[in-house]
């Protein structure tokens, strides 16, 4: 398995590796160090890589702008692809798992002829993608988009791979989808022969608990890499102080909780809580619609207003409010009053917590870590 060093790409992945050595299957997991624990704890042997990519442990940011965070994983590609073939020479895996910006996992797997399977944390490509995306994806055709793809087919020349960077990077072979099916544009034009929805496998997290409320639970979080903004949290303070409610405000490492100001007794801020077990007993969620965040939200049936930063995560929002489970407020739209009233709208609404309960049984029953697990093994050497 070729990971990535970040929560959203890592987490999602841990129960399908863990199901996988439950089965007698040896894994080794190429990652940073700071995720060796994680992957050590599902039974897996961590190799450990040295990344280029931001260290989230070490408080280091990921880039808003799209091209610079696709250039990062290129850069990180290259590095990682000669340690592997190093580490890996005399003792050449069956089949190669990898991450969507695990790259160099399948380059691995390209030159050296083995099965390959990618590990989706995020929606898909569908047929006729790349013109249903034209105007998101522009910024590859800009100059310096250009220049990068240029570059990335160029690294991949030199390893004598001949498939274009759209196909290399947005078209795996074979792939197990961890995400809801519910949250996939399109998804009734996802090629079923390729792309398999499994859903996430929660059922197999294991987390400390959380205590039960004697009122509602409200969950704040803008997830792992964007929780540098003390205005919202004091906003979101302004906006709950005085319900009835806890409300649970996941601030992250770079906001001093003294800069969000004086809180109310109902409010309560934290560095990192653990997020599905909170979830658990929370009656709605402010999130920034990341999709391991939306994941968990519908699993646990949870109402969610989205609040979008970048990448995914203003289509993600768009599709929960599709879905009947959720209502964005734009990052320029938040005030006190804004948030106030789309959580109460929300978890005032029978028809919005009928569709929660629906889309949470429905997650449910796709199959997780278990039918992942069953895809990876169909794909091995017979």
């Amino acid at each position: 398995m070729v990971g990535v060093g970040a929560h959203g790409h890592t987490n999602p992945h841990l129960p399908v590796i863990a199901e996988l050595v439950e089965r007698g299957h040896r894994v080794d997991y190429a990652i940073p160090a700071p995720f060796a624990d994680a992957a050590a704890a599902t039974g897996a042997t961590p190799l450990v890589i040295t990344s280029t990519l931001p260290d989230e442990t070490r408080d280091e940011q990921w880039p808003v702008d799209p091209l610079a965070g696709t250039a990062l994983f290129l850069d990180d590609a290259i590095g990682v692809l000669p340690q592997l073939e190093s580490a890996l020479a005399d003792d050449r895996p069956d089949l190669v798992l990898y991450d969507i910006g695990g790259f160099a996992g399948r380059a691995l797997a390209q030159r050296w002829g083995l099965p390959l399977v990618q590990l989706s944390p995020s929606i898909v490509a569908w047929r006729g993608y790349e013109d249903d995306m034209a105007e998101a994806l522009s910024f590859l055709r800009d100059p310096a988009g250009v220049a990068f793809v240029q570059r990335f087919e160029g690294w991949l020349r030199g390893l004598g791979i001949e498939t274009s960077h759209a196909e290399f990077a947005g078209h795996p072979p074979r792939c197990v989808v961890l995400v809801p099916k519910a949250m996939q544009p399109n998804a009734d034009r996802v090629d079923e022969q390729v792309y398999t929805f499994v859903g996430p496998g929660l059922d197999r997290r294991r987390e400390s608990a959380w205590p039960e409320p004697d009122r509602p639970l409200l969950l704040v979080s803008l997830g792992s890499a964007y929780t540098d903004r003390v205005d919202f949290y004091r906003d979101c303070v302004a906006a709950f102080g005085d319900l009835d409610w806890e409300v649970v405000i996941a601030i992250g490492r770079h906001v001093d909780p003294a800069a969000v100001g004086p809180l109310p007794p109902n409010v309560e801020l934290h560095p990192w809580v653990p997020q599905f077990a909170v979830l658990g007993r929370a009656s709605a969620f402010v999130t920034h619609a990341g999709m391991g965040g939306c994941s968990e939200g519908l699993y646990q049936g949870v109402p969610m207003v989205a609040v979008p930063q970048a990448v995914d995560q203003p289509g993600n929002a768009a599709m929960l409010e599709s879905l009947g489970v959720g209502v964005t407020v734009p990052p320029e739209s938040v005030t006190p009053g804004v948030l106030r009233e789309a959580v109460l709208s929300l978890t005032g609404s029978p028809e919005v917590a009928a569709r929660s309960a629906a889309l949470r049984d429905e997650l449910r029953a796709a199959g997780g870590a278990r039918a992942a697990a069953d895809v990876i093994e169909a794909e091995l050497p017979r």
